[in-house]
């Protein structure tokens, strides 16, 4: 036996000595149950209230999603110049509004004034303008309309902005002072952010994964390491690919489940995904066409 295969036949065994300890010693906790998260069968999530049926983010959106019988909303937030919470995704209102700007930098009351239906790709085509104007929400607003849909929030003002830095502690002193913590679920692209946000909640309120969150799970599926593991959030809201690694596949939906991590994947507007979906295990679904998706989940439970 040459001096290179008993090398590699060293570093095999002890590998596999050093795998076997971790699984012996490994006690991998699986998440508490929330309320938000505790429903009997797949849900359906308006993607910012449903932004093919209705302008994105306005009432209009998600009184049309409500109507359909959607268990509820996934939203994006960023905060006002006079440090409102409102409801819209964009860091400028250029692509929807008839005006211009950073929200960062207007009042609500600024906001207010514009046309957020100015732009708006319907089913039908691009309408360059509406004759009923659409107007900005506040997540007060949306809260107190619909106070038993579950609500998935994103946080979207970056951690190291004025705005990012102020947003945990007000979202957190809103739902607190709403009593909204079994409604909600909160998350950020940015894990610093849901960090920051449960120093507040104290893990009263569900939390939704971040980019590094997600990177840590994937890795620990796709190694030998799996069991090692420790969810830090309570679901998964996530696209079916991160640049070409699969997230959609049924083994990595049953690694999560088993940690009692459900997985929600956005944004799906295609039918026969979205019962794909369903079908390797998936909880929810986040899309701009919940009249497809509601009538997908009816056919799927019947």
């Amino acid at each position: 036996m040459g001096k290179k295969t008993k090398v590699a036949i060293a570093i095999a065994a002890a590998s596999a000595a050093a795998w076997a300890g971790s699984k012996a010693l490994s006690n991998p906790q699986k998440r508490e149950n929330k309320t938000a998260l505790t429903y009997e069968h797949p849900i359906i999530l308006a993607h910012r209230g449903g932004s093919l049926l209705a302008p994105e983010c306005t009432m209009e959106a998600f009184e049309i999603a409500a109507g359909l019988g959607v268990h509820g909303f996934e939203i994006d937030i960023r905060l006002t110049k006079d440090e409102e919470i409102v409801v819209f995704h964009d860091e400028y209102v250029d692509r929807v509004s008839e005006g211009s700007g950073r929200i960062a930098d207007m009042t609500l009351a600024e906001l207010k004034e514009l046309n957020f239906g100015y732009h708006f790709a319907d089913l039908d085509g691009y309408l360059k303008y509406r004759e009923d104007p659409a107007r900005i929400i506040t997540l007060r607003e949306l809260l107190e309309r619909y106070p038993n849909k579950l609500i998935n929030i994103d946080m979207k003002d970056a951690p190291n902005t004025y705005e990012g830095g102020l947003m945990p502690s007000k979202l957190w002193r809103l739902i607190e002072e709403l009593g909204a913590e079994d409604q909600v679920v909160i998350t950020s692209f940015h894990d610093e952010q849901i960090d920051r946000f449960n120093l507040y909640a104290q893990n009263r309120v569900a939390l939704g994964a971040g980019v590094g969150e997600v990177r840590k799970a994937y890795t620990a599926f796709t190694s030998q390491f799996g069991h090692l593991y420790s969810p830090k959030v309570d679901v998964f809201q996530i696209p079916t690919k991160y640049g070409v690694l699969p997230l959609d596949t049924p083994g990595f939906i049953q690694f999560l489940n088993n940690l009692n991590v459900p997985v929600h994947y956005w944004t799906i507007n295609d039918v026969n995904e979205m019962k794909r979906l369903i079908e390797s295990g998936a909880k929810g679904i986040v899309t701009d066409r919940p009249d497809l998706a509601m009538q997908a989940l009816l056919d799927i439970v019947e």
